[in-house]
């Protein structure tokens, strides 16, 4: 029987690889007390050095869901455009 897999929050990530982060202790002292597997930690921490500057920019970057909905519009608009031109080019000959 297989084991169910954790879900941990992401505060709970974040104060896990700010610790790493700190170096007041090792990953296998981290992994022994919370459980969770050294290369997890290292994978978080690896998360949040690399996230970090995006942290301190003025502008808050759009999510994901909103680029892929402007997206989806945008190439929804190019369909209709063209349909347009292809129907003015018959019209015009």
């Amino acid at each position: 029987m297989s084991k169910k897999r954790r879900q941990y929050s992401s505060e709970y990530k974040f104060k896990l690889a700010l610790e790493a982060a700190k170096g007041t202790k090792t990953l296998a002292q981290l992994s022994s007390d919370t459980g969770v597997h050294p290369n997890q930690i290292s994978q978080w921490k690896a998360q949040l050095l690399d996230g970090g500057a995006n942290l301190f920019q003025h502008k808050p970057e759009q999510s994901l869901r909103e680029l892929q909905q402007q997206e989806a519009e945008l190439y929804e608009q190019i369909g209709r455009l063209k349909m347009e031109l292809e129907w003015l080019k018959k019209k015009v000959s």
